[in-house]
Parts: C-alpha cells; sequence; structure tokens
C-alpha cells in the first residue's frame, strides 16, 4: 500500500500525460465511475458536504489502524473529484491524512479549471476528510 506523498505523485502523473483540460475533465469522470460508492443508510445530512454545489456525501469508517472513504455524488465531475480525494485518503493512518498537503491539485492544475463553487466544494470535501481524520485520531489517542 503506498502513501499519500506516493498517491500524489501517481496522479500529478497521470494528469500530466493529457494536454488540454476537456482530456483532463473526460480522465476525472471516468475516474468518478471507479469510486468506492457510499451506502445509502450514509447519505445523510450529516454527510453531506457543505459548501459544495453539487450533493456530495463523504463517509469515514476506521478498518483496523486505517481509515477507509466512500462517497458518492449527483454530479459527474464532483464524483471525479471525490474519487481522487479517496484514492490519495483512503486506506491511511488519520495522523498521516491530518498531516498531508494536497499541494498536489494545484500541481495538477485542478483548482483554476473549476469554477468558484466546485473550487469553494473540493476544499469542503478535504476539509470534511481531515475532519473524519481528526475525530478518529482522538479516539484512538483515548484508547
Amino acid at each position: 500500500m503506498s502513501n499519500i506523498q506516493e498517491r500524489q505523485k501517481e496522479i500529478v502523473e497521470e494528469f500530466s500525460i493529457f494536454e488540454d483540460w476537456m482530456d483532463r475533465y473526460e480522465y476525472m469522470i471516468d475516474l468518478g465511475k471507479s469510486l468506492p460508492l457510499i451506502e445509502d443508510q450514509y447519505k445523510t445530512d450529516e454527510n453531506i458536504i457543505k459548501g459544495c454545489q453539487s450533493r456530495v456525501w463523504v463517509y469515514g469508517a476506521m478498518d483496523n489502524d486505517k481509515l477507509d472513504f466512500t462517497a458518492d455524488s449527483d454530479a459527474i465531475i464532483t464524483k471525479g473529484i471525490i474519487a481522487i480525494l479517496i484514492r490519495v485518503f483512503s486506506g491511511q493512518k488519520p495522523e498521516d491524512i491530518i498531516g498531508a498537503n494536497t499541494d498536489f491539485i494545484d500541481e495538477i492544475g485542478l483548482k483554476e479549471h473549476l469554477s468558484p463553487n466546485r473550487a469553494n466544494g473540493l476544499v469542503s470535501m478535504i476539509k470534511q476528510m481531515k475532519m473524519y481524520a481528526i475525530a478518529y485520531n482522538s479516539q484512538q489517542n483515548k484508547a
């Protein structure tokens, strides 16, 4: 299992293959199709991302000492965005997620090619995933 930095590097390399943003959007849509889907029982207001133009649900649960994420969205581009984030953060230790930077998003040019609302949603998705990591990390530290 690769670490967060290795996964980010892979994504940057994959996106560098595409010269124009229409191809990158197509790739993101394809990534969204392989998204580990959230179970319907977790599609609740509690798991919806606030500040996102589309409806996006993210759920995180511990598996041994690692945090696994599932998600869904009603928009195909947003599904691709959350799929990228899940690929980076899922299966990682909470403390690694908390300490991870997200510079790879700027490296692939994602934020600058999103509408302001989608860019805000991206930030909210990252924040929500890190909040899960903080919550589970504090639970682990109490145990």
